[in-house]
């Protein structure tokens, strides 16, 4: 093969499978902004029913166009404790089946509409002024992309039809099935996609250089090779996790063999329910016009494959769909061991998301909500520290705090890398009010180390407050606790009604902070009160005040109102 001809290869197959994978991220980045707010409903009917979790598993992946990055996401949830490792199975199972869509579209004779797709896509997404219709022109732009990509490796490997050499390779993939496996499957863990493993095998299948046999071999191997992401994934998560993962690639790979020790029966199966001569090659240049495509060509190929990789994957998940339990069992039978709980960690989100938006932003919401309970019950420790003066409260009040701290950091930087990604209008401004909520959650975590503190300098200091002033600590307390908690219950329902309730709430804190400040400089003029409580005791009510501040402003970002 003369140096030329190399260097159009490579460069074809290179320029082709980046416009492929480009193509094929725009796609999913569009139906994931239209489809954010069912993506979440969707996951949230998650049951233990096992066969629901395969259809979540077939909606999500049909949606965001990869079995790995939805197999990623599920061991997220799974390393969260948001899903059991029975649920993460279903929903693998189901991913599997759903990323084959992505297959049998692009087995649709309609590479000759990828420049108008383009043209079209491109138009809406950069001139429509309703956002609906800018992400409909992403779908359709990275569509065409995706199909002009594929043209373009197409068009590189017809030159090697003529070479001798490549024709006895593919025939050595055709004649050593295993040999194919191991292709496909490394080939998929190199390019990170196993939709693009399949647009190169559907590339040189239809330019007529390897039969159906080979072709249905580097499926086997793609079907291996996709399960190695997410085990890639689960490195650092916790036990079951692991497992997940592990289950992927033990079902995939059983599944592959399988079907290799029926190879002729399945490739027999595929031919009777699809039409057409498999490795049927074009000979005439009228035959060529009569299919739209060149002579040596095979036009009924890429339907045979598309289908050899959907019934792979829909004959696995019929077979292991009933054994789920024992694919868990034997997870945790070869990775053993329990997990190591430490203090200092989040517990929902992962950065594995991120290319998911409207998945990462589900996960935000509940890691807000985790330190939104936390700075409860720093609140209602505290409030019990300063009606009982018990100290051994401090150190677990300490360590929440620190939790606070690091919440707080960890979110923000979660959110901030969220917001580099190209996500909807809607997204970008969830995130802003989370942001603005992880913040005023931190500010009230300080707000309760100041009042534990003031609670400790009254108690070793032996200071104490009139009848009055320890009834009033505890009024206003319990009002900004009563806040607090309502704050938490809204977080957690998203309730949108809440506007007046929380009004009323942060009039009533701040008219007890003002009304209660008179009190006590009445009982300073009269003597009840000493100089040293009283400044204890207006620092308190302060912090009481300012909590009742920053609850009020998490309601405004609850309503979207900042």
């Amino acid at each position: 093969m003369s140096a030329l001809l190399s260097q159009e290869l490579i460069f074809g197959l290179l320029g082709g499978l980046g416009l492929f994978l480009f193509g094929m991220k725009t796609m999913s980045e569009g139906l994931q902004k239209i489809a954010g707010a069912r993506m979440r409903q969707i996951l949230a009917a998650l049951t233990n029913n096992r066969i629901i979790g395969t259809m979540v598993g077939i909606a999500v992946t049909a949606i965001i166009q990869s079995s790995s990055a939805t197999t990623v996401m599920v061991v997220g949830f799974v390393n969260a404790g948001l899903m059991s490792l029975m649920q993460a199975i279903g929903v693998v199972l189901g991913a599997n089946i759903g990323t084959t869509v992505t297959a049998q579209l692009i087995a649709f004779k309609i590479t000759k509409y990828a420049l108008p797709a383009i043209g079209i896509g491109a138009g809406l997404k950069l001139f429509a002024k309703q956002k609906k219709y800018v992400y409909i022109g992403e779908i359709i732009l990275g569509f065409g992309i995706l199909f002009f990509g594929l043209t373009t490796m197409k068009l590189a490997f017809d030159p090697l039809k003529a070479s001798e050499e490549f024709r006895h390779l593919f025939l050595l993939v055709g004649d050593y099935k295993l040999l194919g496996v191991l292709i496909g499957a490394l080939l998929t863990v190199v390019v990170q996609s196993s939709s693009a493993t399949i647009g190169i095998t559907l590339a040189l299948a239809t330019s007529g250089l390897i039969s159906f046999e080979a072709s249905v071999a580097l499926i086997l191997g793609e079907n291996i090779g996709t399960t190695i992401t997410a085990n890639l994934a689960a490195i650092g998560t916790n036990l079951a996790a692991k497992r997940t993962a592990f289950a992927h690639f033990l079902f995939n790979t059983l599944g592959t063999g399988l079907i290799l020790i029926l190879f002729p029966v399945y490739l027999k199966f595929i031919s009777i329910i699809t039409p057409g001569d498999a490795d049927f090659m074009i000979q005439s240049q009228a035959q060529a016009d009569s299919f739209s495509a060149s002579i040596g060509d095979k036009p009924y190929i890429a339907r045979h494959i598309a289908n050899t990789h959907t019934m792979f994957n829909i004959v696995n998940t019929i077979i292991f769909l009933p054994l789920i339990g024992v694919l868990a069992k034997i997870s945790t039978l070869i990775i053993r061991g329990e997990d190591e709980v430490g203090e200092l960690q989040v517990k929902f989100i992962d950065n594995r998301v991120l290319n998911t938006p409207p998945i990462a932003i589900g996960q935000a919401r509940r890691e807000t909500l985790r330190m939104a309970k936390i700075t409860l019950e720093m609140l209602q420790e505290c409030c019990q520290l300063l009606e009982d003066g018990n100290l051994k409260r401090v150190s677990g009040l300490e360590k929440r705090e620190e939790l606070v701290d690091f919440l707080q950091k960890e979110i923000t930087d979660f959110l901030v890398q969220l917001s580099q990604r190209s996500i909807a209008v809607q997204t970008s401004e969830t995130l802003v009010s989370l942001i603005h909520m992880v913040n005023d959650l931190e500010r009230v975590g300080d707000h309760c180390e100041n009042l534990w503190r003031l609670g400790s300098r009254k108690v070793e200091g032996k200071v104490s407050f009139s009848d009055s002033g320890d009834h009033e600590i505890m009024t206003i307390a319990q009002t900004t606790e009563e806040f607090m908690r309502f704050i938490v219950a809204a977080m957690e329902n998203q309730d949108q009604t809440i506007a007046v309730k929380s009004i009323e709430y942060e009039d009533a804190i701040d008219d007890l902070e003002r009304s209660l400040r008179n009190n006590h400089i009445s009982r300073l003029h009269t003597g009840e009160c000493a100089v040293q409580p009283g400044l204890i005791f207006i620092d308190m009510l302060h912090n009481f005040e300012k909590i009742g501040d920053h609850a009020f402003n998490v309601s405004e970002a609850i309503l979207g109102e900042k």
